[in-house]
């Protein structure tokens, strides 16, 4: 029998021993050279396989703690307005279908899931007289609303979340052709991410009672998606949303 270290940057990782059942005698001088040269890169494997387990556990501690700052964050905005929090959760689950439908990675599908939770954190600074207005708002109160986009990318910035999260915050009402808001981007300047954010929020918003009217319906919602389609929303979301109501009976859940 022949026994080595294994020793990496003068730490000992380990013992790597060889019998040999096949030769009568100990290991000759030539065999002890070869089997010692395994040594080294097994000690470098070793550690990689270490490191590796150390940065996963890592990764799923930090995924653990980003999706308790979410759930805290939904919280919050459903004890500052109900209907903001119902809206937020039926958008996470069409834009969640989207993405899959669409067959994009998990990861992505993961931000997206975690983005359309808190896509309108920004609406806890709005007033509640304007978000609850039964009539026409005016034209300042407008622009207040608006303003929620910056106030929620303001609000989560500074938590290091991961960037498809907080552009989706930040780009939710922009559109294809610039007619969106704030920022006016335009085309590829908008995430995937946010265009099927842009989609689900449109989506569910017509389809949903507002303070100020009544339901629209699953049809003009589409219909509305639809002529709008590769102009102000990106065509294949449109489409797959689109398939998903009208073939595959998608509906929201409350």
């Amino acid at each position: 029998m022949y026994s080595f270290q294994i020793i990496f940057k003068g730490d000992l990782k380990g013992l790597l021993y060889f019998e040999n059942n096949l030769i009568e005698g100990a290991f000759n001088k030539k065999q002890t050279e070869i089997l010692s040269v395994i040594a080294s890169p097994l000690a470098i494997s070793l550690e990689n396989a270490n490191l590796f387990n150390k940065l996963k556990a890592s990764n799923e501690m930090l995924s653990k703690m980003l999706q308790k700052a979410i759930n805290v964050i939904s919280k919050i905005v459903e004890l500052r307005d109900v209907y903001t929090s119902a809206h937020q959760k039926k958008v996470q689950q069409l834009s969640c279908a989207i993405a899959k439908e669409m067959g994009l990675p998990e990861d992505t599908i993961n931000n997206i899931s975690l983005g359309a939770l808190i896509h309108d954190i920004g609406r806890i600074y709005i007033a509640s007289e304007i978000l609850n207005k039964p009539g026409k708002i005016s034209n300042l109160e407008y622009q207040l609303l608006q303003t929620h986009v910056t106030n929620g990318y303001e609000a989560v910035k500074e938590i290091y979340f991961p960037q498809p999260i907080t552009d989706m915050i930040y780009q939710h009402h922009e559109r294809l052709d610039g007619s969106g808001y704030l920022q006016r981007l335009i085309g590829d300047k908008i995430t995937m991410e946010s265009r099927i954010l842009a989609v689900a929020d449109v989506v569910e918003a017509m389809t949903s009672d507002r303070p100020y009217r009544a339901a629209l319906g699953i049809d003009l919602a589409l219909e509305e998606i639809l002529l709008h389609k590769g102009t102000k929303y990106d065509a294949d979301v449109v489409d797959v949303c689109k398939k998903l109501f009208q073939k595959q009976g998608f509906k929201f859940s409350s």
